[in-house]
């Protein structure tokens, strides 16, 4: 599993992310972002790798 940043272009993707979820309601949005969620987790395919995001995504920050 990738921990450190990975993008091509980071910036352009938020951008999309954020047009993606421009003129959706609350709920349409949730969607967008579940849909995607399983899209992305298709491409990577590895029950152990996603088990390790799932891992990682739920750690809280420390505080400084």
């Amino acid at each position: 599993m990738k921990t450190t940043p990975h993008f091509q272009d980071a910036d352009t993707f938020y951008e999309q992310l954020l047009d993606a979820h421009t003129g959706l309601n609350r709920e349409q949005s949730e969607l967008l972002n579940a849909r995607l969620i399983l899209i992305l987790a298709n491409q990577i395919g590895s029950r152990e790798v996603l088990a390790e995001c799932i891992r990682a995504a739920r750690e809280l920050p420390q505080a400084a």
